[in-house]
This record gives structure tokens, C-alpha cells and sequence, in this order.
């Protein structure tokens, strides 16, 4: 049991609440990112009021799955659970084109292998696993398949179990369409990711274009020594 307690504390303040957080980060980088687009104040991350706002945009967003999954009769793992491995993987797939576009506008393409393999292998088994998610005829594999299975049941009068309601069943058979359309959101940003990356990797490659780096320059230790001392 105390080996047990240990791993149950391990895995909620190194998992689960970490990724929260940084999901939450990210989330409210992009809410006003994607607002600072139209309303120029928003996109300033020193200004705590869109901080404020677009952080309690992205908790409600998260906070709104895990109230789903709590309350679903068939249980928050399979709801919650595959949307946010799909998500999560999604996410690992993302950095990867990132540093594979740092490496090659770098002018170091020939080293861009280090993160295109591994980019290229998450590509694939992520976008597989997502379209099963949505379109596989199975109802124990697929979002839409089981939302419609459960519309069927109901429509033929019978309540699903564990649901002991209609209104349980519409509540699962919503969770399931909202998670199949999501996942298709997600296929869309990741190949729109990829789309503009290669953009960049064309012009640097192919046209020979010298592209400004954003990212800061390697500096040594030393320097950040002497900064501190002096």
C-alpha cells in the first residue's frame, strides 16, 4: 500500500498535473494568439487582463471534458481518455515539425533527420489512430459508430446500460460526436502545421532563401558566468 500511495502521488503531481499545466500554457498562448490577430491588445501576453481571459477560456474548455467524463454512466476513461492520448500525441507530433523547421532554416537540413524520422512516425501512427477513432464501424473503437449505435437503441425505445436515463444516453451520444468532431479538428491543425512548415522548408531548400531565425543565438555558459558576476 505505501508503494501504491507513493506511485498515485508520482503520477498525479508528475503526469497529469504538469500536463494541465502546460497544456493550459500553451492554450492560452494560442487563445491569444489567435484573437491578437483582430483585437491587437489581446496579443499582448504582458497584459494581465487578456491573461486573465484567455487563461479561464482554455480551464473552462479542459474543465468542460472533465466534467464529462466524470458524469458519464460509461465512464470518464471512455470518454476523456482517448481524446486526450490522441491530443497528446498530436502535440509531441507538433514540436517535432518545429524542430525539424529551427534545423533547416538553420541552414543545418542535413541534420534535420534527427527530427523528421521521429516526426514523420508520429504523423502516421497518430493520424491513424484518430481516423479509427472517428470513422471505424466498430462501436467499441469508434466515436461515431458507438454514438450512433446508442441514437439507434434509444430511438427503439431501450436505454443503453449502464445508462439509467435518456438523458444519459444523449449525454454519452453528445460526448461521442463532440470527441469524433474534435479529432477531426485536430487533423486539420496538424496537417495545416505541416502544410505551412513545408512551405518554409521549401523556400530555404528549393528557392536558396535566407529566412530570419526568431529563435535566441547558442550562447556559451561563460558568458552567463561573467553576466552574473559582473
Amino acid at each position: 500500500m505505501k508503494f501504491w500511495y507513493h506511485f498515485a502521488i508520482l503520477f498525479e503531481a508528475v503526469f497529469i498535473l504538469t500536463t494541465v499545466d502546460a497544456g493550459t500554457r500553451v492554450g492560452r498562448f494560442m487563445f491569444q494568439g489567435l484573437i491578437g490577430r483582430g483585437w491587437k491588445k489581446f496579443g499582448d501576453v504582458e497584459w494581465y487582463p487578456a491573461t486573465v481571459m484567455a487563461s479561464a477560456l482554455t480551464v473552462a474548455i479542459w474543465g468542460y471534458f472533465l466534467y464529462a467524463g466524470v458524469t458519464n454512466p460509461f465512464g470518464g476513461i471512455n470518454t476523456l481518455w482517448p481524446l486526450f492520448g490522441i491530443a497528446n500525441q498530436m502535440l509531441g507530433a507538433t514540436a517535432l515539425v518545429i524542430g525539424t523547421t529551427v534545423f533547416i532554416k538553420m541552414g543545418k537540413a542535413k541534420w534535420s533527420f534527427v527530427t523528421l524520422i521521429p516526426m514523420l512516425f508520429m504523423y502516421v501512427t497518430t493520424w491513424t489512430a484518430a481516423l479509427e477513432k472517428i470513422f471505424s464501424p466498430d462501436p467499441k473503437l469508434g466515436f461515431w459508430s458507438h454514438a450512433n449505435m446508442l441514437a439507434k437503441q434509444l430511438a427503439a425505445g431501450h436505454i443503453p446500460a449502464p445508462a439509467t436515463t435518456a438523458a444519459q444516453a444523449q449525454q454519452v451520444i453528445f460526448n461521442d460526436r463532440l470527441d469524433a468532431i474534435l479529432c477531426g479538428v485536430f487533423l486539420v491543425i496538424m496537417l495545416g502545421v505541416l502544410a505551412d512548415a513545408m512551405r518554409i522548408w521549401a523556400k530555404v531548400v528549393l528557392q536558396k532563401k535566407q529566412l530570419k531565425l526568431d529563435e535566441e543565438p547558442y550562447r556559451d555558459r561563460s558568458e552567463f558566468e561573467a553576466a552574473a558576476q559582473g
